[in-house]
């Protein structure tokens, strides 16, 4: 007995207008259609709308229109490659929130080191300065500047001046070029740590997004495990 659109709306919780958009998009393999001219639809058909469904949640809805269509289409194998480029990329994002947590910790580690308590002039304080507080060469902090790491602001003669904000940067930035981090490693790393409001907040927002990857791998699994299931019924041969 085939299927109508509203049965596998129902089985995927979505409405049968879907369905048929699903159908259009290639999400869906060719149906049949009746004497009466209706659409025919079988258990196939509800395993692709409850497989994409998980491939969207797990892994993007672009990519799963992508990999379905690419099954029906009879090339599984360029389906299953994207399917490994994105969860090498799932991987890279743990690893690099993994060096941005080492990052934060590493530079407490040297705060509670100790050093003396920053103190600067109204006025800020020039690259020389800087250079000397850190104990680094001004050239270096040039180029951390031109590297995006380092965003001091500038005087009426065009020199730059370092205030509190801008000194705290360059420490951190000094701290994790002693820990051997490459200047790309290091840009996103302050980009976060501007952006969350400090080492508090970065720590917090590493917490939550260690969660949400973890979350993210869970639903990755259950749509392999979902489209594995798909491919024995339409590539039993693969």
């Amino acid at each position: 007995m085939g299927l109508r659109p509203v049965d596998l709306a129902r089985a995927a919780g979505i409405s049968a207008q879907q369905v048929r958009n699903y159908l259009a998009d290639g999400v869906l393999p060719p149906a049949e259609r009746s004497a009466a001219g209706y659409r025919v639809f079988d258990e196939r058909h509800r395993q692709a709308v409850t497989t994409y469904r998980a491939l969207g949640r797990g892994y993007g809805w672009d990519a799963a229109k992508a990999i379905m269509r690419s099954i029906h289409a009879g090339a599984p194998d360029p389906a299953l490659a994207r399917l490994d480029a994105l969860h090498a990329a799932a991987h890279e994002q743990r690893l690099a929130l993994r060096a941005t947590a080492e990052a934060l910790e590493a530079v407490a580690l040297e705060a509670v080191a100790g050093h003396p308590p920053d103190t600067v002039p109204r006025t800020g304080l020039r690259v020389g300065e800087v250079a000397a507080r850190l104990g680094v060469r001004p050239s270096a902090l040039r180029v951390w500047e031109s590297a995006g790491l380092l965003l001091p602001g500038r005087d009426t003669d065009g020199h730059r001046r370092f205030g509190p904000t801008d000194l705290r940067d360059a420490r951190l930035v000094a701290t994790l070029r002693q820990s051997r981090y490459p200047l790309p490693a290091i840009k996103p790393i302050m980009d976060e740590f501007r952006s969350s409001g400090g080492a508090d907040a970065l720590r917090a927002a590493i917490t939550a997004r260690e969660a949400e990857l973890g979350r993210r791998a869970r639903a990755m699994l259950t749509a392999a495990a979902a489209l594995d299931g798909y491919l024995a019924v339409v590539s039993p041969a693969s």
